[in-house]
């Protein structure tokens, strides 16, 4: 179970109002509806970013999101972009059985890892669902609804620091909400 960090300020990423603090790479959509961030396939259905200004190294990171449809998305921390090409790690979000809360290295490695088959239950397709992910050093750790779905050790992580940026997959027809942004510095 995912326990709080006593002593610790989180600070709101999103103010539910603009993308103030944020910018966005590509063409994919990203607005703002009834207080939510959303993400949404553009006309060129590609791959599409909205990055933080700031840069973190070691955080906790809490959202919730909601998929409307297609889904397949992912929150990156450590990164940074140019253009519509990223480098830094993803916990994925993703529609059921694709691995929702696993680690993928782009334009490196891969996948890093994936949670067990058995975890696919704590994702609630087309509800809000709220993700942990807390980057401390070499340790990554990620939640859903509570849930930790992995635990990894590596040094190329904690060898890097960069922006937090939310993921639009390329192929067209994706959809996702996100609310509740909140970052803590560790």
């Amino acid at each position: 179970m995912l326990t709080s960090l006593v002593g610790f300020s989180q600070k709101k990423l999103f103010n539910g109002k603009d993308l103030t603090g944020w910018k966005v790479y590509g063409t994919e959509k990203w607005f703002v509806e009834n207080g939510d961030l959303v993400c949404e396939s553009g006309p060129d259905k590609q791959y599409g970013y909205l990055a933080t200004d700031a840069e973190f190294k070691d955080f906790e990171i809490t959202l919730e999101f909601k998929q409307e449809s297609n889904g397949n998305s992912g929150v990156f921390f450590h990164s940074s972009i140019d253009g519509t090409k990223i480098t830094g790690w993803q916990a994925e979000v993703a529609p059921l059985n694709r691995s929702t809360g696993g680690i993928y290295e782009s334009y490196g490695r891969g996948w890093l890892i994936k949670p067990d088959a058995e975890k696919e239950k704590y994702l609630k397709e087309g509800e809000w669902n709220k993700m942990t992910v807390r980057v401390k050093g070499d340790n990554v750790t990620t939640w859903l609804n509570g849930q930790e779905m992995i635990t990894l050790k590596d040094e190329k992580i904690g060898s890097s620091n960069g922006k937090i940026a939310l993921q639009i997959h390329d192929g067209g027809g994706v959809r996702v909400r996100w609310r509740n942004i909140r970052v803590q510095k560790l």
